[in-house]
């Protein structure tokens, strides 16, 4: 099973900035157990939120040549709690890319309001032994058309992102 912390991107610049979605609902089986009685958004699965937004950004301005993989939260910070019925808004801007890794800052906010902030590192690894495919191209690219990356995907010129044919 697959774990989704974003809905859809709103916004995709690819190699500097993107915002994506989503939209917490009680239905989400985990509200039920964190924690019991008062469904909040643990702050760790935020945080993943925010590697999934950022790392898709990533990984895109790497042209998907390596697996991009969550290496450490340099720091994050957390200034009120997201409840079921909040939306939240994951804007992520890439702060450093080189071929081993890439440094990303993300917040997070609901309405106008700053939920969260975080610094997050990630290490880009090369395919081959003791690095898992973790799905088949085919998979990724429904996943990203489910994201909406290339209806409003651009590039830095403003161009729409063209869809892959690997």
């Amino acid at each position: 099973m697959r774990w989704f912390w974003i809905d859809r991107y709103e916004e995709f610049i690819r190699g500097k900035h993107a915002t994506a979605v989503k939209n917490v609902s009680l239905a989400e089986e985990h509200l039920h157990d964190h924690f019991p009685g008062v469904a909040i958004m643990p702050n760790s699965l935020i945080v993943e939120g925010m590697a999934q937004a950022a790392g898709l950004l990533v990984a895109d301005a790497i042209d998907y040549n390596r697996r991009v993989v969550l290496a450490k939260v340099a720091s994050a910070v957390f200034h009120f709690d997201a409840v079921p019925g909040d939306t939240i808004r994951f804007r992520a801007e890439i702060l450093d890319l080189k071929p081993a890794g890439s440094l990303t800052k993300v917040t997070s906010t609901v309405g106008d309001r700053l939920q969260g902030e975080a610094e997050l590192f990630f290490a880009h690894l090369e395919p081959g032994e003791g690095v898992p495919k973790l799905f088949e191209s085919e998979e990724l690219l429904r996943w990203l058309d489910q994201l909406h990356i290339y209806e409003v995907g651009r590039d830095e010129s403003g161009q729409p992102l063209a869809r892959p044919d690997w």
